[in-house]
């Protein structure tokens, strides 16, 4: 899986998404979760049997992850939702900001979410990245920012990657007290490489990263090397996450928003079977 590696990829999902996003394996139900932000749904695929659910929300979605004690956790237009697993909604904190909405979103390993946010017309500043605890409780990581997407930790904890997608950059903090200090730029995409958006990092302390209006999803090492790049025949992928047995296959979810001719695989889930080594996710413990 090498630069101009076209034929592992394959279609898990046939879909067409407006903004699918978010990728997420949950491994209690041997599931994956996506979400199409603009379409106000939740998708899930069982990979093993094939099945595929999806719930609409009443707000625009930008995550959704597993709870620890089942049911979801959500990052939508206003604020973080729970859903239980008898599909009851309420807030967990409800923040509505005018012309805002949620984006991506990870679960941290103390069971913590961090909500990215950013304003429908991208404005520089309006977004920001935040740290929600079980309760509710809300502290501000990164603000400032445009378009909060990809945020993962390296193996050990001891690193974190950020991706605030306008800036053309995938930056790397190091991480004290359970806060990112230092954060400075691993990767910086040239004019027409496209934008990083949601990225994933593997076993080997690898960050994959899917290229918006780049139309690939690339792999670089912990030292910012590009190591492997999957080209992808949608403009924008948006997001990629390890999933299906042992964690082995990266799934990759796509756009169609805003293309006047997209590919007809655009807002397809896609995966890579067999593209590497995936690290076990944590659920969101409230």
């Amino acid at each position: 899986m090498r630069a101009g590696d076209r034929a592992r990829f394959e279609v898990a999902v046939p879909e067409k998404a407006a903004l699918g996003e978010g990728p997420t394996w949950d491994p209690v139900a041997e599931r994956l979760i996506w979400v199409d932000i603009l379409g106000s749904r939740i998708h899930t695929f069982a990979p093993a049997t094939g099945r595929r659910s999806v719930m609409v929300t009443e707000q625009h979605v930008g995550a959704a992850k597993p709870r620890a004690g089942g049911g979801l956790v959500v990052n939508l237009r206003d604020g973080i939702g729970l859903y239980g697993t008898d599909g009851a909604f309420g807030w967990l904190r409800r923040d509505p900001v005018p012309g805002r909405r949620g984006n991506d979103a990870v679960v941290a390993a103390d069971g913590t979410l961090w909500a990215g946010t950013m304003r429908y017309d991208e404005t520089p500043g309006g977004g920001s990245l935040t740290r929600v605890a079980t309760d509710g409780t809300a502290t501000e990581v990164f603000g400032s920012v445009a378009v909060s997407n990809g945020t993962g930790w390296s193996p050990d904890g001891s690193l974190m990657y950020y991706v605030d997608s306008p800036t053309r950059r995938i930056d790397v903090c190091r991480m004290g007290g359970g806060i990112p200090l230092d954060r400075r730029p691993l990767v910086t995409l040239g004019p027409g490489e496209g934008f990083p958006d949601g990225l994933s990092v593997d076993a080997d302390g690898c960050v994959w990263v899917a290229l918006w209006d780049g139309g690939q999803v690339r792999r670089y090492t912990p030292d910012g090397a590009l190591d492997r790049t999957v080209e992808l025949p949608v403009r924008r992928p948006t997001a990629c996450a390890f999933g299906g047995p042992g964690l082995r296959d990266l799934y990759i979810t796509t756009a169609r928003t805003g293309l006047t001719a997209p590919h007809p695989l655009s807002g397809s889930l896609l995966v890579v079977p067999g593209a590497g080594q995936g690290l076990p996710g944590t659920a969101f413990g409230g």
